[in-house]
């Protein structure tokens, strides 16, 4: 398996800065459970720049710079934050799965099927992150479910409501970005010359 490029984790810490910055903007409040915001846009960009591995280090970076910070919330133990947030905020690049489809759709000319792709990296993403929420949400949350409601439906309505609303506006802008700027899509190398 190849190593990152110095290149790849440089931009991945960059953009895992940008992702806590986006993440420290005030949240549109749905409900009192359900918040929207687009912090993950930063490494849905990075996963579909570079690919799988630059992503999960760029999520696991941002995860470290909310727990550094501060900024992570409600931690209860150990075991809950590492699975809220290193595990869940890195799974967040499993959006650069779909990264070969998205890159081919692009260079085959097809600007719709590059969006679909997008939407679907990026529906794979956040459903991959939110799963660790609401596995959290069962273990440890559960007890703050309403009265006559269970661990497991308390835990589905808050994330499933996050993560589809969060999912929506990231594919949004996810497909503004790249219909804007495709050729965040290439990596550029920096190549040696010889001088003359």
């Amino acid at each position: 398996m190849k190593t990152l490029s110095l290149q790849a984790m440089i931009e991945a810490a960059i953009f895992a800065a940008f992702a806590m910055v986006l993440d420290m903007l005030p949240s549109v409040k749905v409900t009192s459970g359900i918040s929207l915001s687009f912090a993950m846009l930063p490494v849905f960009v990075i996963a579909f720049r570079w690919g799988l591995k630059a992503g999960l280090a760029s999520g696991f970076v941002w995860s470290l710079l909310q727990l550094i910070t501060g900024d992570a919330r409600d931690i209860l133990n150990p075991v809950q934050g590492i699975l809220e947030y290193p595990v869940a905020f890195s799974f967040t690049a499993f959006a650069g799965l779909l990264t070969p489809l998205i890159r081919s759709s692009y260079e085959k000319g097809s600007r719709t099927k590059m969006s679909f792709w997008i939407c679907m990296a990026v529906l794979l993403g956040s459903a991959a992150r939110y799963f660790w929420h609401f596995i959290a949400g069962i273990v440890f949350w559960g007890s703050y479910a309403p009265p006559g409601q269970s661990a497991f439906m308390y835990s589905l309505i808050l994330n499933g409501g996050t993560m589809i609303g969060n999912a929506v506006l990231c594919a949004v802008l996810s497909v503004i970005l790249f219909s804007v700027a495709p050729q965040l899509l290439t990596k550029y190398q920096h190549h040696n010359r010889k001088a003359a």
